[in-house]
């Protein structure tokens, strides 16, 4: 997993799993304690996430809100789409839409 940006975008990339959440949530804290406004999570690169991973997103969501922000989520890939609407996680997450989806 790799993750690059800022307080405002940050690119995640590779596997969001087990292994890599502990990497991640320290990433995502940071960047959402040190900016203000949306904080966009562009997931183009991610190649896969397991439940660890997407508890890492969940909790960034808490968090942001806590900090008066927002988690935008940026270019979900189809599946991972799929996973959000299954779980329904869709209607709580930030999800900014795509061409497609217009």
């Amino acid at each position: 997993m790799h993750i690059r940006g800022d307080h405002a975008e940050l690119v995640v990339g590779g596997r969001l799993d087990v292994r890599s959440a502990a990497d991640a949530r320290t990433a995502l804290h940071t960047a959402l304690d040190s900016g203000q406004g949306d904080l966009v999570l562009d997931l183009t690169e991610l190649d896969s996430w397991d439940a660890t991973g997407l508890g890492v997103i969940m909790g960034a969501h808490r968090r942001a809100g806590r900090g008066g922000r927002r988690l935008v989520l940026r270019g979900v890939p189809p599946q991972m789409q799929r996973l959000l609407v299954a779980t329904r996680l869709h209607r709580i997450l930030a999800i900014e839409a795509t061409a497609s989806d217009r």
